[in-house]
């Protein structure tokens, strides 16, 4: 389970000021399921996502990984989770085996597992075309099967997700988002961020919408809808975030 508990992140800005990128946090993911997490640019959901990776120290509140506070032990902690940001980058000189199994060893996987564990990724993602190519010379969407593959190669428990078919042609994301619901399947906590309405209505089982560093809203599609009253995600999506923008509160 990945669990956020009151998390905040302050960050300073000119003239002392601070700004306020994520306010007091919580949700929680239970195994199976994917949580998915929307807002607009700005609304703090990449900073929430880097605090319950362990890449940003929260000003205020505790991330879990199970039993694990991660700030306890973020050493622990980054075994058990796998990180996909849209800053993600390759090492261009190499190819994705040898950029899997540079990473496997700093997970401290035997030479065996990374080469199974490689095989095995490779047939699921569709990466055997192209396996033998230096990463700078691959397209935009083998570069991002790559990238999963490194997140997924010591199969954690918890995957957090951000946008992962941003900018994809419509066959790779379909591969991507196949193998996102078999992670399901396999009992994976997985946070799913996108700007993508349609991935999150067939995707999620939950729904959180951040506005503003503040999580405004959480539930089943339907239990937001009939928050809203509204009959689909878009309009779930304006009619409680887009008031806010007006200085108007949600409907």
């Amino acid at each position: 389970m990945i669990r956020s508990d009151r998390l905040s992140k302050v960050f300073p800005s000119a003239r002392g000021k601070v700004v306020e990128a994520v306010r007091e946090a919580s949700f929680a993911v239970q195994p199976g399921e994917i949580y998915g997490l929307l807002g607009p640019n700005g609304a703090g959901k990449t900073t929430l996502l880097r605090m319950l990776a362990t890449i940003l120290a929260p000003t205020s509140g505790h991330c879990y990984v199970g039993d694990l506070r991660t700030d306890r032990d973020p050493e622990e902690a980054r075994r058990r989770i796998g990180f996909l940001s849209g800053n993600t980058r390759l090492y261009g000189r190499l190819t994705p085996p040898e950029i899997l199994r540079y990473f496997g060893r700093l997970y401290g996987m035997s030479s065996r597992a990374i080469r199974e564990r490689t095989e095995e990724l490779s047939e699921l993602l569709d990466m055997r075309e192209f396996v033998g190519q230096r990463c700078e010379t691959l397209s935009t969407g083998q570069t991002q099967k790559v990238s999963i593959a490194r997140v997924l190669l010591h199969d954690p428990p918890a995957l957090i997700l951000d946008e992962p078919t941003l900018g994809l042609d419509i066959m790779t994301a379909r591969t991507i988002l196949r193998f996102i619901q078999g992670a399901k399947a396999r009992g994976r906590s997985i946070i799913f961020s996108t700007h993508y309405m349609t991935e999150a209505e067939l995707l999620c089982d939950r729904i959180g919408l951040i506005h503003r560093g503040t999580i405004r809203a959480e539930g089943t599609l339907r239990e937001l809808c009939a928050l809203s009253g509204a009959d689909n995600l878009v309009d779930v999506f304006l009619r409680l975030v887009e008031p806010e923008e007006n200085g108007a509160p949600p409907r």
